[in-house]
C-alpha cells in the first residue's frame, strides 16, 4: 500500500499516536514515509500541531499540513470563522500523489470522524479516499459506545464502496474493563473489518526511541507489525 488514510470515531481517540505507530513501523522496514494533515484545526501560529507529533515520535518523515485554523472547531465551521479558505479533496489529492512519488508511504489523517466536513459544499475525509483510491484505516476506542460507532463509520465506508483496512484501537487501558475487553472479539464483527492493533494508553508520552522500539509490537501484519489479534484477546478474556 503506497497511501493510507487514517480516520476515526471521533475526536482525541488517538488517531495522531496511531498514525506515529504505522509511520514508525513502517520506517522500521526500510520505508519512506510522508504524513499529510489536510487541516489542522485549534492550534495557534507556530505552536506544533499533529504532523510535528508524529514527526517526533516516528523519526525521519515528511510532514505536511496544507491548512491550520485556529478555532477547535469542524474543518469547514473553522475556516469559515477565520475567513479563510477551506480545503478541497482535490487539494489533498493532488498534494498525496506528488510525495507518493518520493516515498513508499504516505499517511493522511484526517480530523475527527470520518464525514466531517472540510468545505460548506459537504466534501469530506471519504471523498479525499476515494480520490486517491485508498485504503481507510479506522481508529476507535476501547470501552462502552465503540462498536455502534465502529459500526457506523463501517457502514459509511461501504456504502460508498471505499475500502475500510481495518479498525485500531487508539488507547487500549492499563486497566481495561470488562466492556473493553469484550469489544476485542466484537469490533471486528460491528466493523466489518479485522482489528489490526491496540496501542498502549500513554504511548505518546515516550521518548522517540522507546516509541519506535515498540510501536511494531502494537501493530498486526498488515501494517507492518508483530501484534496478533488473537493472542491479544486470549490474554484478556482469561480475566473476564
Amino acid at each position: 500500500m503506497g497511501v493510507i488514510v487514517v480516520s476515526g470515531t471521533g475526536t482525541e481517540i488517538g488517531k495522531t499516536v496511531v498514525t506515529a505507530a504505522v509511520a514508525s513501523a513502517a520506517r522500521a522496514q526500510g520505508r519512506s514515509v510522508a504524513v499529510v494533515k489536510p487541516t489542522q484545526t485549534g492550534v495557534a501560529p507556530g505552536e506544533p500541531g499533529d504532523v510535528a507529533e508524529v514527526a517526533r515520535l516516528a523519526g525521519d518523515v515528511t510532514g505536511v499540513e496544507l491548512a491550520r485554523f485556529p478555532e477547535p472547531l469542524a474543518a469547514n465551521t473553522a475556516a469559515r470563522r477565520a475567513k479563510m479558505a477551506p480545503v478541497r479533496p482535490q487539494q489533498v489529492a493532488d498534494a498525496v500523489a506528488k510525495l507518493a512519488v518520493e516515498h513508499d508511504l504516505v499517511l493522511v489523517e484526517g480530523a475527527g470522524g470520518l464525514l466531517v466536513r472540510l468545505d460548506d459544499d459537504g466534501a469530506t475525509l471519504a471523498d479525499v479516499a476515494r480520490l486517491l483510491g485508498a485504503p481507510v484505516l479506522v481508529v476507535v476506542t476501547a470501552g462502552l459506545g465503540t462498536l455502534n460507532a465502529a459500526a457506523l463509520t463501517g457502514e459509511a465506508l461501504r456504502a460508498r464502496q471505499l475500502e475500510q483496512l481495518g479498525v485500531v484501537v487508539g488507547s487500549w487501558p492499563d486497566a481495561p474493563d470488562l466492556a473493553s475487553r469484550c469489544n476485542l472479539a466484537d469490533l471486528p464483527e460491528s466493523a466489518g473489518a479485522p482489528l489490526l492493533g491496540a496501542v498502549p494508553q500513554g504511548a505518546g508520552a515516550l521518548s522517540a526511541d522507546a516509541f519506535q522500539a515498540r510501536a511494531a509490537g502494537w501493530l498486526a501484519p498488515a501494517l507492518g507489525g508483530s501484534w496478533d489479534a488473537d493472542a491479544f484477546a486470549e490474554e484478556f478474556a482469561a480475566v473476564r
